[in-house]
């Protein structure tokens, strides 16, 4: 792993938040952002407001919970990066992929929703189920998820697919409208060319002769 994401474990909440968009963990990462700042208020700013003891007591106690929170990150770390590899847990995504390839897209989307909930921000995953809310005709779904995925840090290095998958349930929607204008068209001409026997006017049945 990158240096960059044992950096993101200094401060208590912020590796879910980042890492993974935990909002979860915002209350966390906030709280301890307005106690370090009021420590340092008080202890450096204002040393007299409050009784010295306290505030060094309350500094030393700060700096024991900082520093468990961090040990407790580090460790956590690589289930929150890598859960599959740190859990141990068989890639199902060949199968998902070979499901999905021959049209099974009952069985595809259960390997991938197994894959997601214990990796919820896997790029692969999410692209190819996508296709399979496209093919199955869920075209919100699929929107919603190629959505998402470009709020996805993960997913910058897949906006290429991501594109194309977009493309490609534009062009569905696309068809869907034609063969809807198509429809009405049809139908209107039908309407417009129709005759109205009823209410047709009787047709001279003789002729008047020439004097």
């Amino acid at each position: 792993m990158d240096s960059r994401h044992y950096l993101s474990c200094g401060w208590p909440g912020l590796p879910e938040l980042w890492w993974r968009g935990q909002l979860s963990t915002l209350p966390l990462a906030i709280g301890f952002g307005m106690g370090l700042n009021a420590l340092l208020v008080l202890r450096y700013l204002l040393p007299s407001w409050l009784n010295p003891t306290l505030v060094s007591a309350s500094w030393w106690i700060g700096i024991a919970f900082w520093i468990g929170f961090v040990v407790k990150q580090i460790r956590e770390l690589p289930i929150l990066l890598t859960p599959r590899q740190a859990l141990e847990v068989a890639d199902e995504y060949p199968e998902a992929n070979e499901a999905y390839l021959r049209g099974d897209w009952e069985q595809a989307e259960s390997k991938l929703m197994a894959m997601l909930r214990i990796e919820p921000r896997d790029p692969p995953a999410l692209l190819l189920l996508s296709g399979v809310y496209r093919h199955t005709d869920r075209i919100q779904n699929a929107q919603a998820l190629l959505a998402e995925m470009r709020r996805i840090e993960a997913c910058d290095g897949w906006q290429i697919e991501v594109e194309a998958e977009q493309s490609r349930v534009e062009q569905l929607i696309q068809s869907a409208d034609d063969e809807d204008a198509m429809e009405n068209s049809q139908e209107n001409d039908t309407d417009g060319n129709g005759v109205d026997r009823e209410n047709e006017p009787a047709e001279l049945t003789e002729n008047p002769r020439a004097a």
